[in-house]
């Protein structure tokens, strides 16, 4: 059952350990496929991911196929395919530069085009709140306000999509904003784009590489 969107869960997972988003057996990626949902094993190392070790779930967390314990963060991953309809992919990392960004910032700003160009916006900084828990996603959900990543303070970082490849670019993306913002702060005052800037550059992305069909497969 979906072996091609377990392959391309698993695809994402090692993307995120290539681009340093992850580290061992950290985080979760999780997609929407109907009324099922996929989420990655609790504890296994990305690169150790084979198709049968996805789990295939039900929106109420009944598990249909899969013999491997889900992600810990199911709870809250059910929470927020729930609320949000639009959302058919949510990557989850303990990436290092926009966690730390959380711990000084309520909101990470536009100082970078790149930042909107993925994430639709500035990032909110939500409250802290455990992993494993439904908490985690009722603060995300309420934090996300519209964009597609929001940081959790002490924590890390969960970003969506429509498809894992949005659901990839947020989280890539913020990470280099972040780092670029950090250092900018350790310097001087980091002047940010205004209202107008910031949709352009949301713009100039809804058009951006090739459409969903034709892109190469993540």
């Amino acid at each position: 059952m979906y072996e091609t969107e377990k392959q391309q869960v698993i695809r994402t997972a090692l993307q995120l350990k290539e681009y340093h988003l992850i580290a061992l057996a950290g985080g979760n990626v999780s997609l929407r496929i109907g009324s099922h949902i996929l989420v990655t094993p609790s504890g296994m190392t990305y690169d150790s991911l084979v198709p049968d070790d996805i789990i295939v779930m039900t929106i109420d967390g009944t598990i249909v196929e899969g013999e491997r314990k889900p992600s810990v963060d199911t709870i809250a991953l059910l929470y927020i395919f729930e609320k949000l309809p639009e959302v058919n992919a949510i990557i989850h990392t303990h990436q290092v530069y926009a966690t730390a960004a959380g711990l000084v910032c309520d909101v990470l700003p536009c100082a970078v085009t790149t930042l909107p160009n993925a994430t639709l916006g500035e990032v909110n900084v939500a409250p802290y709140s455990s992993a494993a828990s439904l908490e985690m996603g009722i603060e995300t959900v309420k934090y996300l306000n519209g964009k597609r990543a929001v940081i959790l303070k002490h924590h890390g970082v969960v970003t969506v999509g429509a498809n894992l490849k949005e659901a990839l670019y947020a989280a890539v993306y913020l990470e280099d904003a972040a780092q670029t913002f950090l250092v900018a702060r350790s310097v001087g005052e980091v002047p940010v784009l205004n209202s107008e800037q910031i949709e352009a550059a949301v713009e100039v992305f809804r058009t951006y590489g090739q459409s969903v069909k034709d892109e190469v497969k993540q």
